[in-house]
């Protein structure tokens, strides 16, 4: 049975209010927090005097230090702590979570003896297993993880003292029901247990009245954001049929013509589906979800960050805890069922004083979402239509003007002034520069990474002589697409999108397109690496099974969505 509480501590009492210890106090202060949010003043104190709790608050709101402040306070003060001994399990759903949970205990924990360490999946068992064997006060850790090392016996939960489960909500959602539940029995029944949420399902409620005594219930309600308040976010949305999401999206890119965007989409079967889609249309595009190896994720998320990769196409459990402030736009290719969920994609750009560009594909009947959106930001979103052709054409003067302008200033224009005094003899000198221009946008749209519709990131401009065909022994029966190769090969050799040409995904076999000047360093790097498990090989590519240019058709411009047959209108 659990209570809610009944008042709020003041505001304006600050953290020494709260009767943390020195240690930790101090911890707080030299990091420069001064007022307690809503989630801490409510929680701090109950958790001190040794209450169970359920949170529900969300993201941004500071319930990591709710429960982690309590946490290392009681540690402090138990008077039989034995050193290095496991007293507190904090359950998270997510590796990136994981090592920002146990960040911050570091963190407040920076003036006492107390340590911490993250226990997720993807990273070596032997280096966690040593690590708890050197001895461990607080364990934060995935459930799936966790459980490995409870049945291995690495992972000893008797003398646990404290126990919280953060984000109870996404745990219980990626399936980790019978893990929380298998380990909850593992610990002792005298535990404290502080649970938190976004949301409040059943299921929430099953656990509760399962695993926790008395809790008191404390619920904190998303604050309303005054209009301007947000990050500086130009929000516009476009009404789209699901049939016309993926070519609308690829206008979108094409106009918008992002630095860096992070695209949302609901399933990792979407994400998957998107991301091959967008790579054959010239995108240095890679996926982000919980089916990805850590190998893989930290392969794709330093290639985003270094900026090989344009397009982030991710889940949004897959995009926790991510830290990237360069992002210039997020798309939400699916319309968050949740206000808060859109309001937390969309806080990952404009990051640092940047402007920043948030885009919504929004169904016909997908209004009342986008209506839940505004009510809570109390800012309009701007319903828009899709760009047109004009709108792209006019795009695209407007940057061939800005190009021409930085080349007017910077001189050293005799070469080509000669070849203009040539043809002015036989020319309007008005109609030399107008050639001059579209043949400037032609070459951009020839070499720019999307420009042709291929089933490449980047259709390989020039003679078959700058490039080179490269076999790789691995092909769709081994689970590899096109945005495997593409990540794999960026991000092993350290190159980007530009410098590959067409891939051609066989059963068994894929061939690559690279740039003459990088073949060998690709093969050389590559051989004997790994793609989704499989050991490469790489050969240099039988004429039969070179990519055939020819089959690469001219659309409107770049990044275009390929047209849909007879054969797609059946499917």
């Amino acid at each position: 049975m659990s209570q809610d509480t009944q008042s709020t501590p003041p505001a304006g009492a600050g953290f020494s209010g709260l009767g943390l210890a020195p240690p930790i106090a101090r911890a707080v202060a030299a990091l420069g927090y001064e007022e307690p949010t809503p989630i801490q003043r409510e929680a701090i104190p109950v958790l001190l005097a040794g209450g169970d709790v359920i949170g529900q608050a969300g993201t941004g709101t500071g319930k990591t230090a709710a429960f982690v402040l309590p946490l290392l306070h009681r540690l402090l003060a138990m008077p039989a702590r034995r050193s290095g001994v496991v007293h507190a399990l904090i359950l998270v759903p997510t590796r990136e979570l994981a090592m920002q949970v146990a960040e911050a205990v570091h963190k407040y924990a920076k003036q006492t003896p107390l340590t911490v360490v993250p226990l997720y999946g993807g990273a070596p068992m032997s280096q966690q297993i040593r690590a708890l064997q050197r001895g461990v006060d607080v364990v934060v850790a995935t459930p799936g993880r966790a459980l490995d090392h409870i049945r291995r016996q690495t992972l000893d939960l008797t003398a646990i003292v404290a126990l919280v489960l953060d984000e109870a909500d996404e745990m219980l959602d990626m399936g980790f029901a019978e893990d929380l539940d298998a380990i909850l029995t593992s610990t002792p029944t005298t535990r404290q247990t502080a649970l938190f949420a976004a949301t409040m399902a059943p299921r929430i409620a099953t656990i509760a009245t399962r695993h926790l005594r008395a809790p008191t219930r404390i619920t904190i309600k998303a604050e309303k954001r005054a209009a301007g308040k947000l990050p500086r976010v130009r929000q516009v949305a476009y009404q789209v049929s699901r049939q016309q999401k993926t070519f609308a999206l690829g206008r979108i890119l094409e106009f918008e013509d992002p630095a860096s965007a992070i695209v949302f989409c609901r399933t990792r079967v979407e994400v998957d589906e998107l991301t091959e889609t967008l790579t054959s249309h010239g995108y240095g595009a890679l996926a982000l979800h919980g089916g990805l190896d850590q190998r893989q994720r930290d392969r794709v998320m330093q290639s985003f960050r270094t900026g090989a990769t344009d397009v982030l196409v991710a889940t949004d459990v897959a995009a926790r805890g991510l830290d990237i402030d360069h992002v210039s736009h997020v798309i939400n290719y699916d319309i968050p069922t949740a206000p808060a969920v859109y309001v937390h994609r969309i806080g990952r750009t404009g990051r640092i004083g940047r402007d920043g560009v948030a885009i919504t594909l929004v169904g016909p009947r997908e209004q009342r979402l986008l209506r839940d959106i505004e009510t809570l930001t109390r800012q309009k979103i701007e319903l828009a239509s899709l760009p047109t052709v004009a709108a792209l054409k006019a795009r695209r003067l407007d940057a061939a003007r800005t190009a021409l302008t930085t080349r007017l200033a910077a001189g050293d224009l005799e070469d080509a002034r000669g070849l203009v005094r040539s043809l002015a003899d036989d020319f309007d000198i008005t109609d030399i520069a107008a050639a001059a221009v579209a043949l400037y946008q032609a070459g951009a749209e020839t070499t720019a990474p999307d420009a042709p519709e291929s089933t490449s990131p980047n259709v390989a401009a020039g003679s078959d002589a700058d490039w080179v065909a490269l076999a790789f022994n691995v092909g769709r029966n081994h689970q590899v697409n096109t945005g495997d190769l593409v990540g794999a090969i960026t991000g092993e050799v350290g190159l980007t999108s530009k410098d590959l040409g067409a891939i051609r995904v066989n059963p068994e076999f894929s061939v690559v397109d690279v740039k003459a000047s990088v073949a060998d360093k690709v093969a050389r790097t590559m051989q004997g690496r790994t793609i989704r498990g499989r050991r490469v090989d790489v050969r240099p590519a039988r004429p039969d099974r070179r990519p055939q240019r020819s089959e690469s058709r001219r659309v409107e411009g770049p990044g275009r969505p390929r047209r849909r047959t007879s054969r797609d209108r059946r499917d």
